[in-house]
């Protein structure tokens, strides 16, 4: 295949279920000049739907050319590759299939292509009821998305309990909420943290942890140069190198099957060994935001101030709840 390709092709990603209103709103945005001024755009559908695109009404006519994947078996690196190829794309519109990971079509995607936003589409209607039975799906949509867009809610649902849902796992996204009379608003419901950033020592309690983990990771320059007081699991193991082992707790985002070991990279002087098989720890350090390789680029390395033993806590797996 040659290789005359944009260096870098700039991918708009669409998430939702079926009926969520994804189609819609791509159908709309590339009526949008602002948007189709005439850039080559492979449009690639995941699944199909119940609405079908009018291309007629496309802003510009002969820039979009529409693929579908609808087997998974299909999204593979080549395959991806040949179509963008084929369609001489500038830029890749994706409308997503609601029932498969995000994670899968990451993994997917050619070398040269740069994810430049993602939506997320809900139902506000059927939400509960997918977060109820399909909450790890909903979580994974909810891990990567700029901006969360609720519509068809009607002004009977309570405000608070998607709010607490979406923030629940993630404090990033956005939401927009898409009222049945038309009306839109955009939330703007404040979640103070529950421990001070401020402090000159910042104490996490055991309950908050998860809560702590997630910011620091999202905005570790918020922590540069902090000190921070909190219990976790040390664990080391042969690819560490000498002085370094892993603070962390295992966290629950949706489900049981999702529990995952949360962890930062630690430093410490001292000759120390984490015992087997758990090891509970009461530590202070400061943080400092650097390149290590344990991240694979920057993070927050937690330099050790103190150490202790500790006793487990209460609930040993930690949840944003």
């Amino acid at each position: 295949m040659p290789n005359n390709l944009p260096e870098e092709i700039p991918v708009y990603l669409f998430l939702g279920f079926l009926e969520s209103g994804k189609t819609k709103f791509i159908q709309e945005t590339l009526e949008d000049k602002r948007f189709n001024n005439g850039e080559r755009t492979l449009l690639l559908i995941f699944e199909e739907g119940i609405e079908e695109y009018d291309e007629s009404k496309f802003a510009k006519k002969g820039v979009v050319e529409i693929r579908t994947v609808t087997e998974k078996e299909e999204m593979t690196i080549a395959n991806l590759a040949r179509l963008a190829y084929e369609t001489k794309a500038e830029r890749v519109v994706i409308e997503y299939n609601g029932m498969w990971n995000v994670s899968d079509l990451f993994q997917n995607m050619p070398q040269n292509w740069t994810v430049a936003q993602v939506m997320f589409f809900v139902d506000a209607s059927t939400f509960m009821n997918y977060n109820a039975n399909m909450r790890s799906l909903v979580v994974d949509k909810l891990n990567v998305c700029e901006l969360t867009v609720f519509n068809r809610f009607d002004s009977s649902f309570d405000v608070q309990e998607f709010h607490k849902i979406v923030r629940g796992v993630s404090r990033r996204t956005e939401i927009c909420y898409e009222y049945t009379d038309g009306q839109v608003a955009y939330d703007d419901i404040e979640d103070p943290l529950p421990f001070d950033v401020e402090a000159d020592n910042i104490v996490i309690k055991d309950e908050d942890y998860a809560l702590w983990y997630r910011d620091i990771m999202e905005e570790p320059e918020k922590y540069d140069g902090k000190t921070i007081t909190f219990k976790a699991l040390a664990a080391k193991n042969k690819k560490f190198p000498k002085g370094c082992f892993a603070l962390g707790r295992h966290i629950m985002t949706c489900c049981v099957e999702d529990i995952q070991y949360c962890w930062c990279v630690a430093e410490w002087d001292a000759d120390f060994e984490p015992k087997q098989p758990k090891h509970w720890v009461n530590v202070q350090v400061k943080v400092e935001v650097r390149k290590h390789k344990l991240y694979k680029g920057a993070g927050p390395v937690l330099k050790v101030v103190s150490l202790a033993d500790a006793a487990p806590p209460e609930k040993e797996v930690a949840t944003f709840y």
